[in-house]
């Protein structure tokens, strides 16, 4: 029975927009909701990877850049090695980078986009503004690295006893979609924070609960817990269920005998993959 994270990232936490981790195991056929953590900074993030030993974890960021971005660029075209350089840069030479790289190309496809973006429906993850999934995966993948992660499809497992933290990247919006098609369930915009996206806050819920998704896990809630995920009307606390929701389906993935937890066996080493996208 592996512990089980979800993670909703900002590259900017406060406690106003914290990062919102979530924590369960799957026991009798139900994915458990231990707790919801609610994390400030990214120094109380990197913290929070790294005190349990060993997790699954589903995060809501990019872990790679286009191949195409990459190849233009002249970057290194090995994951870490990228990685690693794309942390080198600044926030202000990466978006002079993207933004000369945008303003070369034609109306309609300005940005570059992996080949997991289409099937997800998800931004591109070279945008650096609304949303700025550019500076989430400049945010994140480095301390994901420095918690001492195995990435599958990105890394090679580690030879010893096997991996301690596994990391996934995961699209809440996947499940969302899946669920309530294209109704909205958040906003940070209060005025925005209507009965109708409320509504479907419950609605997502009950669909997690009964298990009414092709994810097939049935998650499970006390009282207090479906409370406070319906009233967080910035979606940001079920958005980390959603992720945990994924961590658990591949772990089910994974002990199938599925070795990259459910992502394609053909992903591209560079790009990476969402999971069940």
């Amino acid at each position: 029975m592996a512990l089980l994270v979800g993670c909703d990232f900002s590259s900017s936490p406060s406690a106003r927009k914290a990062i919102v981790g979530a924590t369960g195991v799957q026991t009798g056929g139900r994915l458990v909701l231990q707790r919801l953590d609610r994390l400030s900074s990214l120094d109380a993030f990197s913290a929070w990877l790294i005190q349990e030993p060993a997790w699954i974890g589903a995060f809501d960021l990019p872990f790679g850049l286009p191949r195409e971005l990459v190849v233009a660029l002249g970057w290194p075209t090995e994951w870490e090695a990228c990685m690693r350089h794309y942390a080198g840069l600044s926030r202000d030479e990466i978006r002079a980078t993207f933004a000369g790289f945008c303003n070369a190309r034609p109306v309609g496809g300005k940005f570059a986009h992996r080949a997991t973006d289409i099937p997800a429906r998800s931004s591109p993850s070279m945008k650096w503004v609304n949303p700025p999934v550019a500076f989430m995966l400049y945010a994140g993948v480095p301390r994901l690295l420095q918690a001492g992660v195995y990435v599958p499809g990105l890394q090679q497992p580690a030879a010893a006893s096997g991996p301690a933290r596994v990391a996934l990247e995961a699209y809440p919006g996947l499940v969302a979609r899946a669920v309530l098609g294209s109704r909205s369930y958040k906003s940070d915009d209060k005025a925005k924070q209507t009965a109708d996206r409320l509504i479907a806050r419950k609605d997502l819920i009950n669909a997690l609960e009964t298990g009414q998704t092709r994810w097939a896990v049935r998650l499970k809630l006390s009282h207090a817990q479906r409370d406070a995920l319906v009233e967080d009307a910035s979606g940001d606390s079920l958005d980390a269920v959603l992720c945990l929701v994924l961590a658990a389906w591949a772990e089910v993935q994974h002990q199938q005998g599925h070795p990259l937890y459910g992502l394609p066996q053909n992903l591209d080493p560079l790009e990476g993959w969402i999971l069940s996208a």
